[in-house]
């Protein structure tokens, strides 16, 4: 959940609820009032109707006849109304009603709910006298009308209350939009840009965390810068005293002549050659590494054939012996790739197939252009990998069963670097097992033309 989204259904929950309780609140006492001003009609109209019979002359009120006017006037308020004279103490005789009246001679004094005819009254009997005056209107009619007061007033609430949230919507969207500004200034900022962040309009609270912000990017620059001078310095650190190593054992060979030395002073200087190589291969590799990662955006590199790439990585892997197997059309496409890179990536995926495939000459390299990528496949025969094992491959110096995968003699560098070429231009990487027997590694980058239409 978003913080907008987040911060709207809280206050918009919390308004609701509040809003709620108050409007039932209301709806509460509304009907209550409304029930006592139906019941002080209730009772003067009964008044009412007491004071016109008191009028009346005497023999009026002996014979029981139809409505008398004072009756028609309360029928038209939607009252039921029912005149009536006491003889003794139980004899009731009606002598007046309106012609809604369910019959209200058993109706108690003062206020009361009896049923007459399956339906609730609300009645009022007012006794003056001999006279009996009783008033009454139907429950369901009062609930009708409270029902029309509670709509009346709940659709304009319902109204405001959604216009209020979409309000508040529009408005923390507004109270966020200085974090906004800073996700966007930092979004389209480089990795490896050294200016400070830019001043960004926003309230007093945002203020220090965007100063952090900004003191966070100062540390990482100044880290960055360290690492490039380390990278750097140990570069040329390490270079001078391994080439030094490198001809100090070329002087030594030639000055034992064309006999050479013999026996384990033979061997040790042939594993010493070949340790300086493997650790210059391992430096080379490793400030390789560090640069691909180091930089923030590709570099812009010139269009590359990648069937030219392809031959140079070969003649490198197979030092002039034909050990690999090319199959290519006659042209390839052009890639926006490097071709030092390209070509380190592809010398580093034959190396690898070459030092595990049990024969000369088994291994292959295929181009395969596709509609807007070209993939380089390389095939060997050698014992393979796992699913598990082809994901770990490309890991920095993983090794499997404490020996090195990769073609980076050793180093376990090799397949990364690999990686890093791939990622870094837009390609992917694929090692999967072969059916039998070896592995299949796959690398492909977008075509030059698709690039630029992209860009």
């Amino acid at each position: 959940m978003t913080l907008r989204l987040r911060l709207v259904a809280i206050i918009g929950f919390s308004l609701t609820l509040l809003w709620s309780v108050v409007a039932l609140w209301m709806f509460m006492d509304v009907r209550e009032q409304l029930r006592s001003a139906l019941d002080e009609r209730l009772a003067a109209s009964a008044r009412m109707v007491a004071g016109l019979v008191a009028r009346l002359p005497a023999e009026h009120l002996q014979v029981s006849g139809p409505a008398a006017l004072p009756l028609d006037v309360i029928a038209r308020d939607g009252l039921a109304c029912e005149v009536s004279l006491v003889r003794g103490e139980v004899a009731i005789q009606p002598i007046a009603r309106t012609s809604t009246s369910p019959g209200l001679g058993a109706a108690v004094l003062g206020y009361s709910t009896p049923v007459y005819g399956g339906r609730s009254w609300r009645t009022y009997v007012l006794q003056v006298g001999e006279v009996r005056i009783a008033t009454a209107d139907r429950v369901d009619a009062r609930e009708a009308l409270l029902r029309e007061i509670a709509l009346s007033a709940a659709v304009p609430f319902a109204i405001a209350m959604a216009g209020s949230l979409m309000l508040l919507w529009i408005g923390v969207g507004r109270g966020l939009a200085p974090i906004e500004r800073v996700r966007t200034a930092l979004l389209h900022r480089r990795a490896d840009a050294d200016a400070p962040l830019p001043a960004i309009d926003a309230p007093p609270e945002l203020q220090p965390l965007i100063d952090t912000i900004a003191h966070l990017l100062v540390r990482v620059q100044d880290a960055l810068e360290r690492e490039r001078r380390f990278t750097d310095d140990a570069a040329h650190e390490l270079r001078t005293p391994l080439t030094a190593i490198k001809t100090h054992l070329q002087v030594l060979r030639l000055a034992c002549g064309e006999s050479g030395l013999h026996g384990a002073a033979g061997e040790a200087l042939e594993y010493a050659q070949q340790g300086v190589t493997r650790l210059h291969r391992a430096l080379e590799q490793l400030l390789l590494l560090a640069r691909l990662e180091g930089a923030a955006t590709p570099e812009p590199s010139p269009r590359v054939d990648a069937l030219h790439a392809a031959r140079q990585a070969i003649d490198d892997a197979s030092a002039g012996m034909p050990r690999v197997e090319l199959r290519a059309a006659a042209s390839a496409a052009m890639l926006a790739v490097p071709e030092a890179l390209l070509v380190s990536a592809l010398r580093n995926l034959l190396d690898n197939a070459l030092r595990h495939s049990p024969t000369p000459g088994s291994v292959v390299l295929r181009i395969e252009p596709q509609a807007a990528q070209v993939c380089f496949c390389v095939l060997d025969e050698g014992p393979g990998m796992t699913a598990e094992e082809s994901e770990q491959a490309t890991q920095r110096f993983w090794s499997r069963n404490g020996g090195s995968v990769d073609g980076d003699a050793g180093s376990g560098l090799g397949l990364s670097i690999v990686d890093a070429v791939a990622r870094r231009y837009g390609g992917t990487l694929h090692l999967a097992p072969r059916r039998g027997r070896g592995m299949e590694a796959q690398l492909c980058f977008p075509t030059a033309l698709s690039q630029d239409d992209g860009s």
